[in-house]
């Protein structure tokens, strides 16, 4: 009963297995770069950006406009007594008042909306970025997961094959019954790493179907995953978002001390405007200049104020360089480990696993080597080949937050 059991659920792995593949076959094939391209179109944090990069160039028409004219109306003298009765014998003054901006306050205005117009833009930049590093990360971990399932289902088969062959040996009286156990325990494992990687790769097609706004099944194209050589080269400082973001803080905080430091100088109003006399039809011109005077409020808190935010905005450009130089080398030196390391589990590793493999199928349809070694040298390729897979994993993780840092909002690879 205990064998038909185990023999019944790995028949049910294997038929998951099976049917699950003509499904997902099914759907659209998706690349990276389709990927990324869907994510972008339908991203919320995208669309944010792209609304306050909208509301920045607003902003910049907004502050390029004069001030808007008065319009006033009086009536003086009346609802009185006497000859002031109602409002015949009052005086009535039509005048329109324009405000002057003096001393270049519209034109400083205009720049500092321009250079948060520039910091929103790589604002804008910065979230595409963010997103198609994020994409990209579970892309390749969709890709990554796929292959891992493909190998802990070819484990858990070994294994049930190492185990019936033991249980054989153990009732022919060619071993012990402790080798049975340990079969068992091996052929339990593989099961649960088997389950495992099925709910893994279930969650990474999720993951993707979230991010791109695509329903499941989704068909990955990945040819370039087992693809190691080509490397991003690493950019100057200049090209990171980061420092871009920097200085764009930079320049509207030095506009916004121009900006203050002219708004210490007092604005006018001009009025012009007719008065009519009572009931006669005498008239007279109404001339008048408005100067406020800056007695309590001179200004110089706000530039104060500006002049801190601008030091800051510097000290923090300078730090962004630091931590910029930082990550760079310690990417890049990421990437090299991986390289060496993808190379090193892709080369002499797999080639000795994959010819200890060959010889002992050989040997085996021979005669020469018992089924156990063909079992334990394919289990041995299957293991060697799952450690190709997460080496593939980390360089091409690697290699794209690299390229993040480097300012990169396009896909690193092209299928």
């Amino acid at each position: 009963m205990r064998i038909r059991i185990h023999e019944s659920v790995t028949a049910v792995l294997l038929f998951i297995c099976m049917t699950a593949q003509p499904a997902f076959a099914q759907g659209a094939a998706l690349t990276l770069s389709d990927a990324v391209e869907k994510a972008l179109a339908q991203a919320p944090q995208i669309q944010a950006a792209d609304a306050a990069l909208r509301a920045a160039e607003a902003n910049v028409q907004l502050s390029g406009l004069r001030p808007n004219p008065t319009l006033s109306v009086e009536a003086e003298n009346v609802m009185g007594s006497g000859r002031y009765a109602g409002f015949g014998g009052g005086e009535k003054t039509i005048a329109f008042s324009v405000p002057l901006e003096l001393g270049g306050k519209r034109q400083a205005r205009v720049r500092v909306a321009q250079a948060e117009r520039t910091a929103a833009g790589i604002g804008t930049r910065t979230a595409q970025a963010d997103l198609t590093l994020q994409v990209t990360e579970a892309f390749i971990g969709l890709a990554a997961s796929e292959r891992q399932a493909k190998i802990a289902i070819s484990n858990h088969e070994l294994a049930e094959r190492a185990y019936h062959a033991a249980r054989e040996r153990v009732r022919a009286g060619k071993a012990s019954p402790i080798d049975e156990q340990r079969a068992d325990v091996l052929r339990i494992n593989a099961e649960v790493r088997s389950s495992k990687s099925t709910r893994a790769v279930e969650l990474a097609r999720s993951t993707i179907a979230r991010l791109t706004g695509i329903s499941q099944p989704i068909t990955v194209v990945s040819p370039w995953f087992e693809r190691i050589d080509g490397n991003n080269p690493v950019s100057p400082v200049s090209q990171s978002l980061g420092f871009a973001a920097a200085e764009a803080n930079v320049a509207a905080a030095s506009a916004r001390i121009d900006a203050a430091s002219r708004d210490r100088t007092p604005d006018v109003t001009l009025t012009i405007g007719m008065r009519r006399y009572g009931d006669t039809s005498d008239k007279a011109a109404v001339l008048g200049l408005t100067v406020p005077l800056p007695l309590f409020n001179r200004g110089t808190a706000v530039v104060a104020r500006s002049q801190a935010e601008y030091d800051r905005a510097v000290s923090a450009r300078r730090a962004v360089v630091l931590e910029f130089e930082q990550s760079i080398a310690q990417a890049d030196s990421d990437v090299a480990d991986a390289l060496a390391a993808a190379r090193a589990a892709n080369g002499p590793a797999l080639a000795a696993a994959e010819e200890a493999a060959r010889i002992a199928r050989i040997g085996y349809r021979e005669g020469k080597f018992p089924q156990l070694e063909l079992i334990e040298a394919e289990r041995a390729l299957a293991e060697t080949r799952e450690a190709s897979v997460t080496a593939l994993t980390a360089l091409h993780t690697s290699r794209a937050r690299l390229a993040h840092l480097q300012g990169f909002k396009s896909p690193i690879y092209k299928d």
